[in-house]
Order: C-alpha cells, then structure tokens, then sequence
C-alpha cells in the first residue's frame, strides 16, 4: 500500500501533480496533493467529509488558483487555463449541484452541451440516448420535472455533449437510491469502456472502489492511500478508517 508522495504516472492522460491550494486568500485546503487518471479508467477519490475532495476535482479543472503544483491533460500543462478552456482541450466537468436547466427541455439541456462544437453533434446525441433510453422516451420534457437520478443523467449526458477525453463527476449519486446508484455506476462503467477516461469523487466509497481501477484516499486535503479500487477495498487500515469495518 502505498503512502504519498504519490509517483505521477508518465501515462496518465490527466494528473494534478503535487497541487497545493486554496480558494481567495484563505488557508491552503490542498497539501502537494496528486490526482492522475489514465485513458479508458476509472478514478475515484474518496476520504471523509472536508478531507478536501471535491476542491482536489475543482483545483484539477481549474476552479481555484494552485500556489504549487501542476495540471497536465495528454501532456500538455494546463495549469494556468481557465475552467472554459479546459473544456475547449477535451475536459467536462458535472458539478454536484444545478448543473441542469431545468425549465429547459432535455434536448435543449443536451443541445447546450454541444456549444462548443461547430461540427454535426447528432451523433452524440445518439449515443447519450443509447446510454440513458430513458433520456430519449423523455426528450421534449423539462428536465426540472425529471427524478433525481435522471436529472444526473441529463448532467452527464450534457458534459459527453463536448466529446470530452475526460469526464470528471463531483458526486454524481449524491441523494438517489441506492438502485440508482447501482444503474448509474454501470453507465459510468459503460462510458469508459469507450475510452473516456472518469475521474469522480463519491461519498458512496465502497461502491465506488468497487468499480475503480485507481482509488485516491484523501485526508485533511493530502493523499493518505493510493491504489487499485480492489486493494484498497482489501487493506484493513482503510476499512478500518474509511469504510466502517
């Protein structure tokens, strides 16, 4: 099991290397704290309630000014580009709150997934009602009306609108059934078995690691473990720590 420093993966088609941060001239929340993500993999990021899971996600796309550290997309450093331009380099971002319109319909939520594109985006479209049926038999229906677990789709459906390399979810089964939970996690499996490499932090940890490749334990804002979901789940330590029992 290894503890941090984490090695940074030469592989990795997103990492936040050894970022350090905070929000506006407050305390520093992330301590050289390192996120990768490989191509076609799922990453999750887990740890207890302000170990600073979700500002890890925001500072990788770019929501808070890092004081050190870095952020590479294919390599590329990325680090100093606004959250518009990482998602004009192949970024989406489905935040854990409004991140639909509700009074708007779902295909116009879907339509205005597609904004940056100039290209025939209905293609994609298709391939987000293949994913989500359910999105397509509900298409000309506002999506405020919408339960919640179809509303997360709607928001995952919006962000595969830009045809992202990576897709990273802040808390994407937050309040939905645990049934829904389970349907959700095998879209997310779906969705990276087409390349797209899912970088998510979950509150669900256990079902979570389940279908990680790669598990972040974070605690206090600094990588505590790292390893394959299934490793993790199996140390003793972290189910002792993080996953009662």
């Amino acid at each position: 099991m290894s503890e941090h420093p984490v090695k940074p993966d030469p592989d990795a088609v997103l990492i936040g290397e050894a970022m350090t941060g905070g929000y506006g001239s407050g305390a520093d929340i992330l301590h050289s704290c390192t996120i990768a993500v490989d191509k076609g993999e799922i990453a999750v990021i887990v740890g207890p309630n302000g170990a600073g899971k979700s500002t890890a996600m925001k500072a990788v796309f770019g929501m808070l000014k890092l004081r050190e550290g870095h952020v590479r997309l294919m390599g590329e450093d990325i680090t100093g580009l606004t959250p518009q331009a990482r998602v004009a380099k192949g970024m989406g971002f489905v935040p854990q709150t409004n991140n639909i319109f509700p009074s708007m319909t779902v295909e116009e939520n879907l339509e205005m997934g597609a904004f940056i594109r100039n290209d025939d985006y209905r293609g994609t479209m298709e391939q987000v009602y293949d994913l989500f049926p359910i999105l397509k038999d509900k298409r000309r229906q506002a999506a405020g009306e919408l339960s919640g677990g179809q509303r997360q789709q709607v928001a995952v459906g919006r962000a595969l609108m830009t045809k992202p390399t990576v897709l990273m979810l802040d808390e994407p089964t937050a309040g939905v059934s645990p049934i829904v939970m389970d349907e959700l996690f095998d879209r997310i499996i779906e969705i990276a078995r087409t390349g797209i490499s899912i970088l998510m932090v979950e509150q669900n940890a256990r079902q979570a690691l389940e279908i990680a490749h790669k598990g972040y334990v974070l605690v206090q804002g600094a990588n505590r473990f790292t390893d394959t979901g299934q490793a993790l789940l199996a140390d003793p330590e972290v189910r002792r720590s993080f996953l009662g029992g």
